[in-house]
Order: C-alpha cells, then structure tokens, then sequence
C-alpha cells in the first residue's frame, strides 16, 4: 500500500513539477501579457494557476492508474502523456517569453489533438483515467480561445 502512495505522490509531483518550471522559465513575460487587449470572456489572472494545478494533479492520478494497469498499449498511452506533457510545458515559454503568440496558438492545437488520442488511448485501458482528462480537454479548448483571441486583438505585439 505505501508503494502504491509513494507512486501516486511521484504521478501527481511530475506534471506538477513540469507546470512550475515552465511557469517560472515564461515568468518575464508575464508583464507584457497583462497589458494586452483580451476578450471579455478572459478570467481573472487568479483563476489560471488555480486551474492548472487542479489540471496536473488530473494528469498526475490518471498516468497513475494507467501506469499501473497490465493491458496492453499502456506503453504507447504513457509515451503519449510525455509528448503531451512536453508540448505542454513549451506552451508557456513560447508565448509568454517570447511573444510568438500564433505559434503559441499552433501549438496548443497539436497538444489538443496529441492530448485527445491520449485520453482515447487511456480511456480503453482504464476508463476512469481516461475521463479524468476531459477537463483539461475542454481547458485546452477555452486557452486555445484565448490564444487566438490574443492574436487576433493584439498581433505579434509581446
């Protein structure tokens, strides 16, 4: 039982873990973005790291269960978490550190779709961790959203 926790605590740190460091690598251009022009359905500052944590500690339990199934493809579903994890730590960097805010948006539709084949992949091995990532399919949907929005009303201005 104590292995299963420790394990649980290591799924739910890395995601986690990933979201800080991206966070603090894009912190400079956080400045920037709150002097842009946003839509009006653009939520308080306060909401996202909020979201985001709730998001990866998701992430963190459902790669849990998945790691920790026998079936087979759970290696291609785990490979396909770290791709999404990876696109999904470039994010930040790439639109807030440096202001590429349409190549932001481009790549925020490829870790929606990679994120999408991966919560099909977990939900047939284990259903319930591939329902735990339909929030952060419809937070990508929203950001993605956003994103554009930001293009759209600014340009490449960050």
């Amino acid at each position: 039982m104590r292995e299963k926790t420790e394990s649980l605590f290591i799924a739910i740190l890395i995601p986690l873990f990933i979201g800080q460091l991206s966070s603090l690598i894009s912190r400079e251009g956080f400045a920037a973005y709150q002097a842009l022009e946003k839509t009006g359905a653009n939520p308080p500052a306060a909401v996202f790291p909020i979201v985001w944590t709730i998001l990866y500690i998701l992430m963190g339990i459902s790669s849990f269960l998945i790691w920790n199934t026998e079936k087979d493809g759970r290696g291609k579903a785990l490979t396909l978490y770290a791709l999404q994890l990876f696109l999904n730590f470039l994010w930040a960097p790439l639109f807030f550190r440096c202001g590429q805010i349409l190549e932001a948006f481009f790549l925020l539709v490829l870790l929606l779709a990679v994120v999408i084949v991966m919560a099909i992949s977990f939900f047939r091995l284990c259903p319930g961790a591939g329902l735990l990532q339909l929030p952060y399919i419809v937070w990508l949907i929203f950001a993605g959203y956003l994103n554009l929005s930001a293009y759209l009303q600014n340009g490449p201005v960050l």
